[in-house]
């Protein structure tokens, strides 16, 4: 029998491929397991990567079709060629994948194609595409499962006229009209992505606004921006069924503190009300790894409550979000090898890629007051920033919060173009426990969008400089 693993990892998503690459470069003997037809997960394959690439793609073909003029760019006969649209963000897709399985071959990870399930103390049992099976003998086991679209009781989604995130990624056509459930990160995305394709978007969210765990501020001004688009949005409502008919859809919905039900048709309905862990069918219970009544893993520092078996990313508790479980997979490697590993779970950013693009890192104000903590804030609107003059985006502004005794930033929250690139500046410095005066003294080059951050940090003491 041949020795075992060091570590066998089940999934190959964020979490699960840099931990394997990490435990690789450790001199750890690793294996992969993962039951898609090419690595990365959902976030590469169906998540964040192609929609990043059709977001990019249609602002691009709005620019062209509605916003060159301004610079003195006449445009005519603009036409959209979606099927060459989905065939870029193939191609960015496919090079991607290829790119995990080279660095697994370089780091000599075992990639081990199939279905993932725990047969016990230090064993592996792997299903392939033809249903054999084999088992596989493993020192640890890493659970990097990920998640899964969270479902809407009493509406089935078919991919085609009732789509998830999955479906809304691969439309055959341009809808005319689409109904959106959920106003979080994924819908608002997704919903931008087809609107400025021409889609006319609704959307409809239970809660009585939009992008939930967002600063109150950034989200009431983001909503403002969005509205301007012409986004329709339908705050504080609970959908309570979606009809078929034969061109169309019918969605009907009530207020979610009770009252009158209302309708709205469409031919396209996306349904993005969030996601779940996907942790059933592994053998968890029979391992004994405890998960809770969500179905989420409970850890401790990555470790399950059975010796020898960590779980990372989405099948854990914690923010849903690839960089997170990249994070983790790394420590978690380290961890095993008998390394120190630490995650600062208190600076992990999170970003909108919708125009404006929205990001953040940190607590929000609501936060701060709800946990009684002292601050001061500085805020900065892009309006008086140079550069954001100069290419006619002025939408937005950044915001730092920094404790009232101590300077030290406590929050950034951003709003406006490339701020998704900006937000790593104030991730670094609060990863060194800085100042807002650390970054209000640090010389930025003019004119960029990052002076925002610096004017925004000096405004904390009141001395913002630029008009």
């Amino acid at each position: 029998m041949a020795d075992p693993y060091d570590l066998i990892i089940i999934g190959g998503g964020p979490g699960g491929y840099n931990c394997a690459i990490r435990a690789g470069q450790l001199g750890l003997k690793v294996a992969c397991v993962e039951k898609g037809k090419t690595l990365g997960g959902t976030c590469l394959n169906v998540g964040c990567i192609p929609s990043k690439a059709l977001l990019h793609a249609s602002e691009l073909y709005e620019g062209v079709s509605s916003h060159y003029g301004a610079f003195g760019i006449k445009t005519s006969g603009v036409s959209l060629d979606l099927d060459q649209m989905m065939k870029a963000k193939a191609e960015t897709v496919d090079g991607l994948t290829k790119g995990i399985a080279f660095l697994f071959k370089k780091n000599k990870v075992d990639h081990i194609s199939g279905t993932g399930r725990i047969a016990g103390a230090g064993s592996v049992e792997v299903t392939d595409a033809k249903g054999k099976k084999s088992t596989l003998a493993t020192k640890n086991i890493v659970i990097a499962t990920g998640s899964e679209v969270a479902p809407l009781p009493g509406v089935e989604i078919d991919e085609k006229r009732i789509v998830s995130s999955t479906g809304a990624l691969s439309l055959p056509k341009v809808p005319k009209s689409m109904v959106v459930i959920g106003a979080g990160v994924i819908g608002l995305e997704l919903g931008s992505v087809w609107r400025r394709l021409g889609t006319q978007v609704s959307i409809v969210e239970y809660l009585p606004r939009i992008m939930p765990g967002a600063d109150g501020e950034v989200a009431k001004q983001a909503q403002r921006a969005f509205k301007r688009q012409g986004f329709d949005f339908h705050l504080g409502m609970k959908v309570t069924g979606i009809e078929k008919l034969k061109t169309k859809l019918k969605l009907t919905m009530e207020p979610a503190k009770g009252g009158d039900a209302q309708t709205l048709e469409a031919e396209t309905v996306l349904v993005c009300i969030g996601r779940r862990p996907y942790t059933e069918n592994l053998g968890l219970a029979e391992a004994g790894v405890k998960t809770d009544p969500r179905g989420f893993i409970e850890t401790n520092h990555w470790k399950t409550a059975a010796s020898g078996i960590w779980a990372i990313g989405d099948c854990t508790t914690g923010l849903m979000l690839a960089h997170k479980a990249e994070e983790e997979g790394v420590a978690c490697a380290e961890a095993i090898a008998g390394k120190a590993a630490h995650v600062n779970y208190g600076v992990i950013p999170g970003v909108v890629y919708t125009s404006p693009e929205i990001a953040w890192v940190g607590r929000t104000e609501e936060e701060l007051k709800e946990a009684g903590i002292a601050y001061k804030k500085g805020a900065f609107p892009f309006t008086a920033n140079a550069r954001a003059r100069a290419n006619q985006d002025m939408q937005g502004f950044v915001k730092v919060l920094a404790d009232a005794s101590t300077d030290e930033i406590l929050g950034v929250h951003m709003m406006g173009a490339n701020v998704s690139e900006m937000i790593g500046e104030a991730a670094l410095a609060m990863e060194f426990s800085a100042a807002s005066e650390d970054i209000a003294r640090t010389c930025h080059a003019h004119p960029t969008l990052s002076e925002a951050l610096r004017q925004a940090a000096m405004g904390v003491e009141g001395w913002t400089m630029q008009m």
